[in-house]
């Protein structure tokens, strides 16, 4: 496995310089700015994930108005204590897309991001205490108490959020496997823990964020 140095300046040659590149990467929020993101917002960003998987961004991003008023702008309580009736309602909304398991998804999760919030005085706190260093645990959490967030659907809500993240794009697992981390797409535990890993040795190496080595990574192909 290369070392971080080596593989930013593979990067660094490939995008215009090592000003260049670092001018391209994105910094994660701070712990107290993730802390003060509201749960609705949480949601929000939970549920938007969800309906772009699979399909076309540009398509849900036009319609997101209608999402915000078709689910009362997000908020977890009334979300979760969505009805048969207001299923019915929803499934029928043409503001929205009207895929009956992605809206299912909303109530699901506005569960968990409830359950988040009771354990830590909001969603924002617990998924900011976080470490880094086990970020394949908060995309475990995810993937088994939320709903339809497996994947790297959870990797894109949480970076939208800013939250420090990597985000296992073909680029980036293509990198990986150049260096040896994994051979294939990595799904199961020892290899998500293998990518973990990994991170955390050009973490350390390099004193960057997540979010700023798997921008480095995906640029380094």
């Amino acid at each position: 496995m290369r070392s971080f140095d080596e593989i930013f300046d593979i990067a660094a040659n490939r995008k215009g310089g090592a000003e260049a590149l670092n001018a391209m990467l994105p910094l994660p929020k701070r712990a107290g700015e993730l802390a003060a993101i509201p749960d609705d917002r949480w949601l929000a960003a939970m549920t938007r994930g969800v309906f772009q998987a699979g399909f076309n961004w540009k398509v849900v991003e036009s319609m997101w108005p209608g999402f915000e008023a078709a689910f009362d702008g997000f908020d977890p309580g009334k979300c979760a204590m969505l009805n048969d009736e207001d299923f019915g309602r929803l499934v029928a909304d043409t503001r929205i897309i009207r895929n009956g398991a992605k809206i299912r998804s909303v109530q699901e999760n506005a569960i968990f991001v409830r359950e988040l919030a009771a354990q830590s005085g909001g969603a924002g706190k617990a998924i900011a205490a976080w470490p880094s260093t086990d970020f394949v645990g908060l995309l475990d959490l995810f993937k088994k108490r939320g709903s339809r967030l497996g994947g790297t659907t959870g990797q894109y809500c949480l970076r939208s959020q800013g939250r420090d993240s990597f985000i296992l794009s073909q680029s980036v697992v293509d990198r990986l496997i150049a260096e040896g981390v994994v051979d294939k797409q990595p799904t199961s535990k020892k290899a998500l823990a293998d990518v973990q890993s990994a991170f955390n040795v050009w973490m350390e190496q390099s004193g960057r964020s997540l979010t700023e080595i798997s921008r480095v990574l995906a640029m380094s192909l």
